[in-house]
């Protein structure tokens, strides 16, 4: 482990309004000391309002090698990116960015991480017909991974019919015949993915009817407390395979880690 932090330390901050809620400059830090790195993540709020400016002044923060956006500065991030990779570019929207000599390189990597934590619970992708639920920012980039990794089909639902019309039509053009429009119903699916707040506080109406899941279901989630949601409870219940948000987080973790250490 590295010995504390000096003049040398190179900066990470993790955007976002509010930001007290974030909970992964800690674990984020630690990977970078665990894998040799003087890295240090930190939160920082900025109004949505204030983000274009923010982002000014990261230009000129020559210690500052990489950026980190949640909720709601993730398509302002895209915007400020010189070069982004063909997925955030699709989805309109990135939540990481590296320093480059030719400037900021963005990415969005939530979906990808989802898809490693599934697969590293077991969940065979590939072939697999899948229900998203939530059409936002992270469902959004589920859903394209969901397609990346050979999902033979992906219906997706979102109490927001416009989102839901919206990301169909985004990723219908990338994946042409391979979509629908989805319903709480999980029946007929093999994965159900939860990449809505559903969960997060007691009391919240489930995101699908939880006595149509089946055994043969995966289930995954993106809440990361608390990490069994009533979501994934039910499911374990009825004898399906799950994978929690926390375990998203670890494999989000492992993506910026190479993200952020990749050579320019």
């Amino acid at each position: 482990m590295l010995e504390g932090y000096s003049g040398a330390t190179r900066l990470i901050p993790i955007v976002g309004d509010p930001i007290a809620q974030v909970k992964s400059p800690k674990g984020l830090t630690r990977a970078f000391e665990a894998a040799g790195h003087d890295i240090i993540v930190v939160p920082v709020q900025v109004a949505p309002d204030d983000i274009a400016d923010f982002f000014r002044t990261a230009d000129r923060v020559r210690n500052m090698d990489g950026l980190i956006a949640t909720i709601p500065h993730k398509f302002a991030m895209l915007a400020h990116a010189t070069t982004v990779s063909d997925r955030a570019r699709l989805l309109g929207s990135a939540n990481v960015m590296r320093r480059t000599p030719a400037g900021w390189h963005g990415d969005m990597l939530d979906g990808l991480a989802f898809v490693a934590a599934i697969a590293e619970a077991g969940c065979k992708v590939a072939g697999a017909r899948a229900l998203l639920v939530g059409a936002g920012g992270a469902g959004s980039a589920i859903g394209l991974a969901l397609l990346e990794a050979g999902a033979a089909h992906l219906a997706v639902h979102d109490a927001d019919a416009a989102r839901r019309d919206a990301l169909l039509k985004k990723l219908d053009g990338a994946y042409p015949g391979r979509l629908s429009i989805g319903s709480p119903d999980p029946a007929g699916f093999d994965i159900v993915a939860n990449a809505t707040p559903s969960g997060m506080r007691e009391g919240d109406v489930p995101p699908v009817l939880l006595d149509r899941l089946q055994p043969s279901m995966f289930a995954g989630d993106v809440i990361t407390a608390p990490e069994i949601t009533p979501f994934l409870e039910a499911a374990r219940a009825k004898g399906c395979r799950i994978q929690t948000g926390v375990g998203m987080f670890d494999a989000n973790t492992v993506l910026m880690l190479d993200f952020f250490t990749r050579p320019a």
